[in-house]
């Protein structure tokens, strides 16, 4: 048995997501137990200082090297909380927060994704995995959405077409269909939102809790048609995008190009519907039966149930029904991926990133003693069942 620590800040840069999950494999056979949970938010200050380094904004090499060791030092304590409420872990995989994701001519050509993992090292004493995204790009994938592996073992030998999907501060979705697999970034979940939010400084948290600002506005088409001419959503999949793409400024570009600026509780909810939008499109398109759905946006009742709505023919559960809590899956997919590194198991369906082949991930930073790696395990996974409790 190996208990492995994942951990994550998404696109929503708003703090770190923690899962503990203990591993027990016989025979290719994968079992995994999610024994803890959990999500700190990142200070106020640390959030301000990430964002203004943010694309579209300049930033400095001074900066992102500040940001690296303090990010690294918040994932740090984040660890060391959730190894003490477990007894202990014997790895960690740390996604780190990524700060551009370069994509050109619809291809994806680098990644940077800091909070440095020595510093969970020499906090815990145990071996960390990271940087975990560029070794799919450098193989002609997008380096995204890496949880497409762990949405494919969940949803492998399901009848008809199933998805996964994902709603961070990007919406991403893994299609299984008769063994085939897809999966790409749809476009904004709660990053157009968030920017709003923040920059109005219309609640503390950074994004709309459950809706409630949407709620008070109304959906503006000639908006929502502005923002849905946008390119990117005729690329083919796989694709992948980012804050880079999204933010704040290109909303404004939006309001412009429809010569007027709406009440800021009509711009929310029209953003909001623009989620709605876009996933519906894709899972009618896809001829999706059954829909699990996980991250942050699944708690905003606008967009789930719009979702529900726009889609009667779709079963749309949370990923909690697959074994995957729908708060911490992405953590739970990292902490498996971890696993796999350290057992020299590729973590990538090439389907899902459009990589050449599948590939193990990640660098590994040694703890306090020599590194000793389990024997590589032959084969790959052949199967995968999540659950809960110690």
């Amino acid at each position: 048995m190996m208990r492995v620590l994942g951990m994550i800040s998404g696109t929503s840069h708003d703090g770190i997501d923690v899962a503990v999950v203990e591993f027990d494999e016989h025979d290719g056979a994968l079992t995994g137990r999610v024994l803890h949970e959990a999500s700190t938010p990142y200070a106020p200050e640390l959030r301000e200082r990430l964002i203004a380094a943010l694309p579209p904004a300049a930033t400095t090499l001074a900066e992102i090297c500040e940001l690296d060791t303090l990010i690294g030092q918040a994932f740090a304590d984040a660890a060391v909380a959730a190894s003490d409420a477990t007894g202990g872990v014997d790895a960690v995989t740390s996604h780190g927060q990524t700060v551009y994701h370069w994509v050109d001519g619809g291809h994806a050509l680098g990644t940077l994704q800091i909070g440095q993992p020595a510093w969970i090292a020499e906090a815990l004493g145990v071996p960390v995995v990271s940087d975990v995204r560029i070794r799919d790009i450098v193989a002609g994938g997008h380096g995204a959405p890496l949880v497409s592996f762990l949405d494919e073992l969940l949803l492998r030998g399901r009848a008809g077409v199933s998805a996964a999907l994902n709603l961070g501060g990007i919406s991403n979705m893994t299609v299984v269909a008769d063994g085939s697999v897809v999966a790409y970034d749809i476009g904004p979940a709660n990053a157009l939102v968030d920017a709003v939010v923040v920059d109005g400084a219309l609640n503390a948290l950074g994004y709309d809790e459950d809706g409630r600002i949407a709620a008070d506005g109304g959906v503006d088409e000639e908006l929502l048609a502005a923002l849905l001419d946008d390119p990117y959503y005729a690329l083919p999949a796989p694709k992948s995008t980012g804050k880079e793409h999204f933010h704040l400024a290109y909303v404004r570009a939006a309001e412009a190009r429809i010569g007027r600026s709406l009440e800021v509780a009509d711009l929310v909810r029209t953003l909001t519907e623009l989620t709605v939008r876009t996933v519906a499109r894709d899972v009618r398109a896809a001829g999706i039966g059954f829909l699990a759905v996980s991250g942050g946006g699944c708690r905003n009742p606008l967009i789930l149930d719009g979702l529900r709505a726009a889609l009667p023919g779709v079963e749309v559960v949370l990923a909690d029904e697959l074994g995957a809590p729908a708060d911490s899956k992405e953590a739970i997919a990292f902490a498996l991926i971890g696993w796999c590194t350290l057992h020299g198991v590729a973590a990538t369906v090439p389907g899902g990133t459009g990589a050449e082949g599948p590939r193990i991930l990640g660098t590994i930073t040694p703890g306090a003693g020599p590194l000793v790696l389990p024997p590589p395990l032959e084969g790959g996974l052949r199967s995968l069942v999540l659950g809960t409790g110690r």
